[in-house]
């Protein structure tokens, strides 16, 4: 009866040990998750110049002060540092990228997210008023992770001299843009850690053929691709005029076996409201199913956009 009970109570100590050490184990991992997501917490930015011009320096400056005042995730990269990397990928400032290239952009940077752009101060003249300055900045802020442009502004300000204009445009900055920036990249940043480690095979298409490009064309030669019933076409946005902006727009754009539109995802973005315009078009189109052997078949292909600036009158 003695031993019986010593060796249930050797038992209950060694069960005791073993679960206090699971605990202990459990504590640690909770630990290193907590510590895995405090890492991720503070965002890296690199703000890089918005342009050579003295109106450029000025607001990549105002940036790069505001925005980590903004928030107390905002980090900012070294700007020489940012710069130097840019210009070492041959970064010249373009505001028309592919998603590959903006992501490339950003892991020579080394930043979570980054803002590019343009800023000028321009003399303007109109027959309906004396001549007067404008100052603008096309502001981008761009996801290294996905290369998506996750947001695009072109605050302006206009003056009868140069330097009032410029200073409007400092305040409009200063005034609330630049808030509205750091949330954008908060906002993102959070949606994108939830994609990261949320992500599911749940809503990808069960069987789509690729012809995206020139290779899987060839690969199916034996297919007959999709066709409008009727093209349409974008239209060059307000904002783009006033931008002057010239660029290509390409959309991924699945269709259906009925010929109907499904995912559109843009994957050359040129911001000024081209991006939207473009989806909206191709979401009113109708097509001629792809098909093969007779039989219908959904496709995914590539939709090219070529935007130029109109004559003016």
């Amino acid at each position: 009866m003695t031993l019986r009970l010593t060796l249930n109570i050797i038992f209950f100590i060694v069960m005791l040990a073993a679960t206090a050490s699971q605990v202990r184990v459990a504590i640690a991992g909770t630990s290193n998750s907590a510590t895995h997501r405090q890492q991720h917490t503070t965002i890296r930015i690199a703000v890089l110049d918005m342009g050579r011009t003295a109106t450029g320096e000025r607001v990549t400056e105002r940036l790069s002060k505001l925005l980590p005042a903004s928030g107390a995730a905002l980090a900012l990269l070294d700007r020489g540092m940012s710069g130097a990397a840019a210009r070492g990928v041959g970064y010249a400032g373009s505001l028309n990228m592919t998603l590959v290239d903006a992501r490339s952009l950003g892991a020579a940077v080394g930043c979570d997210f980054y803002l590019t752009g343009d800023a000028q101060t321009i003399r303007r003249s109109s027959s309906a008023r004396p001549i007067y300055f404008e100052s603008y900045a096309s502001v981008f802020i761009v996801s290294a992770r996905t290369g998506q442009l996750v947001l695009w502004e072109r605050p302006s300000a206009e003056a009868d001299t140069a330097d009032k204009a410029e200073s409007s445009l400092l305040a409009v900055l200063d005034s609330g843009a630049v808030a509205r920036y750091a949330a954008a990249l908060l906002d993102t940043a959070a949606r994108e850690e939830r994609e990261r480690f949320g992500a599911s095979d749940a809503d990808e298409p069960v069987s789509v053929i690729d012809l995206s490009t020139d290779e899987s064309v060839n690969t199916h030669g034996d297919l007959r691709e999709p066709a409008p019933y009727r093209r349409l076409r974008p239209e060059y946005t307000d904002a783009a005029s006033r931008a002057e902006a010239e660029a290509t727009v390409d959309a991924l754009v699945e269709i259906g076996a009925d010929g109907e539109v499904g995912r559109v995802s843009i994957v050359r973005w040129a911001g000024f409201g081209l991006d939207e315009e473009v989806v909206s078009t191709i979401r009113r189109m109708h097509f001629r199913p792809a098909a093969r052997d007779g039989e219908p078949v959904a496709v995914r292909v590539l939709l090219r956009y070529n935007f130029r600036r109109p004559p003016k009158n």
